[in-house]
């Protein structure tokens, strides 16, 4: 029986560790189990997070093994090699889905039944992964996809035409990576087109301003691997929000990556399109309306992903 409160991550690295963290601090949980290849790893991030808890809510945090997720709610799985600096998010899919091999049969194992979040780079094709993997239904696995994109999107629009963030809606969607492109067509800022809203505050140049701001949300996480390793930050804030669609059943609408089964004529591969994320994990895709340079772009992402996926050897 599933327990709504409890929730395990795979994986203590950077991401991993910060993922614990924020979740720590949610509120969403009363019990955390951590799993890494080294147990003293995960021993000292459970302890160290756990002393932040009577600064928070109540919760259960420890080392655990993979027996310790079959009651889990979600299960969020960091694991995998670092990006180094230079490296494609595309490079790291031999190494990691190596490391997935050890991973995924043993939650399966463990008779796991919940939601399976992948966060592990790279995300569309190690979703693809997890799904043929582990035996549950295809919409109980999902990836962090662009969420993060977005936001880092949302962001720097935000301070471009000084607004809240959160009044920004707009979407990075394909590939987590050098292929993903932004949805520029139906981008608002509360209910105004973008480009109106920009001519309405002096941006007049708003598509050179478009071209920009698309490269550095592209490029952000180079630029920050660059300057300091890792990013885990950015991305454990998107693991908290994730998590509290799946726990609170929001049908709220999150670029995840998942299975397509037909949506813009794509089958058979994870890719990060908006969609509607409730308790068991997708609901539905939403059809956002592209134009025809953005449904290019779509495709060119889909083709970069199925010749990866065509490349590698899924076999557990």
């Amino acid at each position: 029986m599933i327990n709504d409160r409890k929730v395990a991550i795979v994986g203590c690295g950077f991401v991993g560790s910060s993922s614990a963290f924020a979740l720590m601090q949610s509120g969403l949980f009363s019990e955390m189990v951590l799993i890494d290849v080294d147990r003293n790893r995960a021993e000292g991030e459970a302890l160290d997070i756990a002393h932040g808890v009577p600064f928070a809510s109540p919760m259960k945090i420890y080392a655990g093994d993979y027996s310790d997720v079959a009651d889990a709610a979600i299960v969020v799985v960091t694991a995998g090699a670092a990006q180094k600096p230079g490296e494609t998010r595309l490079d790291l899919v031999n190494k990691n889905v190596a490391i997935f091999k050890t991973i995924i049969p043993e939650i399966r194992k463990s008779g796991f039944s919940g939601v399976l979040l992948i966060v592990s780079n790279p995300v569309d094709v190690l979703t693809y992964a997890a799904i043929r993997m582990s035996g549950l239904p295809e919409g109980q696995v999902i990836g962090s996809g662009t969420v993060l994109d977005t936001a880092r999107l949302k962001y720097m629009l935000g301070e471009h035409v000084d607004v809240d963030p959160r009044d920004v809606h707009a979407y990075v969607m394909g590939e987590h990576g050098d292929s993903e492109f932004v949805a520029w067509s139906s981008a608002q800022v509360a209910g105004v087109p973008l480009s109106t809203f920009c001519e309405l505050h002096g941006h007049l140049d708003h598509r050179a301003a478009e071209v920009r701001i698309a490269e550095e949300v592209k490029n952000s996480a180079y630029e920050i691997i660059e300057k300091k390793r890792a990013t885990y930050y950015g991305i454990a804030m998107s693991v908290k929000r994730i998590c509290t669609a799946i726990l609170h059943d929001e049908d709220c609408v999150l670029p995840v990556s998942s299975l397509m089964v037909g949506e813009y004529g794509l089958e058979d591969l994870c890719i990060s399109l908006p969609t509607v994320v409730g308790r068991d994990g997708v609901v539905c895709r939403v059809p956002v309306s592209l134009d025809e340079g953005e449904m290019a772009q779509l495709q060119k992402s889909a083709t970069a992903l199925k010749e990866i996926i065509s490349q590698v050897d899924f076999e557990a």
